[in-house]
């Protein structure tokens, strides 16, 4: 983990308050299917604290403290339905990428207020970053566009490509 959040001050959080409680309001908060009753039951408000008081790290450790992911998934294969274990690191991979799109969210809002259009950067350093991610570094951005997309795209792959999906950086 470990994000380089560049513009994560009060004002950015707020803002990332405010979108979360934009889905909210209209019920589109994303819920992972591996959450199992206690994540459904209390994600929200560990989100809202771990952008309140912290980063992609501390809502990691809470997800998994408080015990919020089913143990087990069924997936479908050709032969079937199999039960197959959730990888140790769901917790991390959500809050990574929550975390991450509500804080694009808020920054976008904080360009359409300026006028201006947001940079891609890195934002986690990786050994092995992928191409796509890669391609995306210093390409600018229209705002208003990207958090359209962020908005109606929620928990799933934008069309902008922004960010590239689970893992990205």
């Amino acid at each position: 983990m470990n994000f380089i959040f560049e513009n994560l001050d009060d004002a950015t959080r707020q803002l990332m308050l405010d979108e979360i409680r934009h889905d909210t309001d209209r019920n589109q908060l994303y819920f992972s299917k591996r959450f199992n009753e206690i994540g459904v039951n209390i994600y929200a408000n560990l989100l809202v604290d771990a952008v309140s008081n912290g980063n992609e790290e501390t809502l990691a450790e809470s997800l998994k403290e408080k015990g919020c992911f089913k143990t087990h998934e069924e997936r479908r294969t050709k032969s079937g339905v199999t039960l197959a274990k959730i990888p140790e690191t769901a917790n991390a991979t959500l809050a990574e990428s929550e975390f991450n799109r509500f804080y694009i969210r808020a920054l976008c809002l904080r360009a359409k207020e300026s006028g201006r259009r947001l940079e891609v950067y890195r934002a986690r350093v990786s050994q092995n970053p992928r191409t796509e991610s890669l391609t995306l570094v210093g390409q600018t951005v229209d705002a208003e566009s990207l958090l359209a997309d962020l908005r109606s795209n929620v928990g799933i792959d934008t069309a902008l490509g922004l960010p590239p999906g689970p893992n990205s950086g």
